[in-house]
């Protein structure tokens, strides 16, 4: 709303993500990163093992980063992903001097009035990446367009004055919900954790305008679980009336 003047001013998104991101992490260069932070040898040591997800008896000053890429499965992985994006984050806003850019890991966007700036702050990034980093931007998912379009990220659809989920998003819950009922009916999994995954979708789908999505599911649940308590919600009765 800022960029865009609440609307009122032409303005232009670069949406952009870096091609096969978590494949092609560089370990030497995120842990000369890291060492910049953290000066403890055996935290160092602890980085690369958890990197080269393998187990090892080589002592402490006998373990090297060879290789790229970070598993995964994974805790540390995505903590990892935004400590090697910083450099770019760094770049972008100020040696850039961008003043609207978002980033969620892999993906970003950046918003400016003028269309050909966007073009010149791409070129600029992939070059940065490439360079720095070893990396580069997808080329078949780099696009400008008009905001008064929408924007899609992070699985939205954004608008000036609404957004709305993706409709994959939606066809995707469905199709979890249709396999937690043949799971369900076959005591193959339990209604706390099918109550947990929809407890954490709606939370997410909240974030859009999605009233009656939700109020729909919410009784598609009902009628699929009928006489169901999670323990969550067991609990949270008990904290009510005690």
């Amino acid at each position: 709303m800022k960029a865009s003047r609440n609307n009122t001013a032409e303005v232009y998104v670069l949406k952009a993500d870096i091609k096969h991101y978590f494949e092609e992490v560089n370990h030497n260069i995120l842990i000369g990163v890291i060492k910049r932070r953290i000066k403890d040898s055996r935290v160092v040591w602890l980085i690369i093992r958890i990197l080269s997800n393998r187990a090892t008896s080589l002592p402490l000053h006998s373990l090297r980063v060879q290789d790229k890429g970070m598993p995964l499965g994974n805790l540390t992985s995505q903590f990892f992903a935004n400590v090697y994006l910083n450099e770019l984050d760094q770049f972008v806003k100020h040696i850039l001097k961008v003043k609207y850019y978002i980033r969620y890991v892999d993906d970003f966007v950046i918003l400016h009035k003028s269309k050909y700036r966007l073009e010149v702050y791409g070129e600029a990034v992939n070059e940065f990446l490439r360079a720095k980093l070893l990396i580069e931007l997808h080329p078949d998912k780099c696009r400008i367009r008009s905001l008064r379009r929408g924007l899609t990220f992070l699985g939205f659809r954004i608008y000036a004055h609404h957004r709305l989920l993706k409709k994959v998003n939606i066809r995707t819950m469905h199709k979890k919900f249709e396999k937690f009922r043949v799971l369900y009916d076959s005591n193959a999994e339990s209604y706390d954790a099918i109550y947990e995954y929809f407890q954490g979708w709606l939370a997410y789908a909240n974030r859009a305008n999605t009233y009656k999505l939700r109020e729909t599911l919410g009784k598609r649940i009902e009628l699929a679980f009928p006489n169901e308590i999670s323990t969550i919600e067991f609990n949270r009765l008990i904290r009510y009336y005690l």
